[in-house]
């Protein structure tokens, strides 16, 4: 495998398109590259490629004028990574491992990290305190290289938007590192979605007017809110609002029992004065009678 890399400094090209993932570091890969475990290290490196080419929890990591970057391609597009974020693994690979190291790396331990204190300073070094120690034997498991990539050479490499539906469709592993999860895997899925990916961010905003008519009967609701509160509010409020028709209802059934049982008096009054009506002609032949028989003894006398 060859590798291509610039002679003059891309600093300038940083300074344009940093945090972006078209940052272009002079490293162009014809095919997949070979990548090697690490011994003791969740890491792989590139033993054939001449530069400081690395593949840590899914991710390639390469170190090249003074400068990290980052990609989810074997050859980029790349994004820099500024050293306040690295994962730690990143900064912990031993020097030995660095197939292109800078100047300023000679005389550092082979088989230890290179000293970034020293490099980028005390303000760093506070900021990363402890970065360079611990336990040997719990480094977590690597991550499986994406090996689906070996069928896109040069003349086949996929466009960016092309790239994120590859990855998600063949690599399902997710960043275990939180802080590849954190700084780098929205930024890497989110700086250039695929065009259906567009098209669905694009239609909420088409429908939004259409949304907000649909929401316009709901007003009122909102708007009785305050009142139904001030109502709860007030002591006994709900119980007063619930006894309320029910003492209607109970008022009302009292006069509707008036109303029913006033005809019954006049009824029986009625019938009273019927009887007596009824009586009255019998009472009258009985006066006739009573007379005639007075007559009748006044006679005989």
């Amino acid at each position: 495998m060859l590798l291509c890399c610039s002679v003059t400094s891309v600093s300038a090209q940083v300074s344009i398109g940093i945090g972006l993932p078209n940052v272009s570091i002079g490293i162009n890969l014809p095919l997949f590259p070979e990548l090697v475990p690490v011994p003791g290290y969740p890491v792989y490196y590139a033993p054939r490629v001449a530069a400081n080419y690395f593949f840590y929890d899914g991710m390639y990591w390469v170190y090249q004028d003074d400068e990290w970057y980052a990609s989810y391609w074997y050859n980029g597009p790349w994004w820099f990574v500024e050293p306040e974020v690295l994962p730690l693994f990143i900064l912990r690979i031993p020097v030995r491992y660095y197939r292109h190291p800078p100047v300023y790396f000679r005389g550092w331990r082979s088989n230890a990290p290179p000293r970034w204190g020293e490099h980028w300073g005390r303000e760093w070094e506070q900021h990363r305190r402890g970065w360079d120690r611990w336990k040997r034997g719990s480094a977590p498991p690597r991550a499986p290289l994406p090996v689906y990539q070996r069928r896109y050479s040069r003349d086949r490499y996929p466009r960016v938007e092309q790239q994120q539906t590859l990855r998600r469709q063949h690599y399902r592993y997710q960043p275990r590192d939180k802080e590849v999860r954190r700084h780098f895997q929205q930024r890497g899925e989110q700086r250039a979605p695929a065009p259906a990916q567009r098209r669905r961010q694009e239609e909420p905003r088409m429908r939004g007017p259409g949304q907000q008519e649909i929401q316009r009967p709901t007003e009122p609701r909102q708007q009785r809110g305050p009142a139904f509160r001030e109502r709860r509010e007030q002591p006994g409020g709900v119980q007063r609002e619930q006894q309320e028709p029910r003492q209607q209802g109970r008022e009302q059934r009292v006069r509707d029992r008036e109303r029913s049982q006033e005809p019954r008096p006049q009824g029986r009054e009625q019938r009273l004065k019927e009887r007596e009506r009824s009586q009255e002609p019998d009472r009258g032949q009985g006066e006739r009678q009573r007379k005639e028989e007075d007559r009748g003894r006044e006679r005989n006398n």
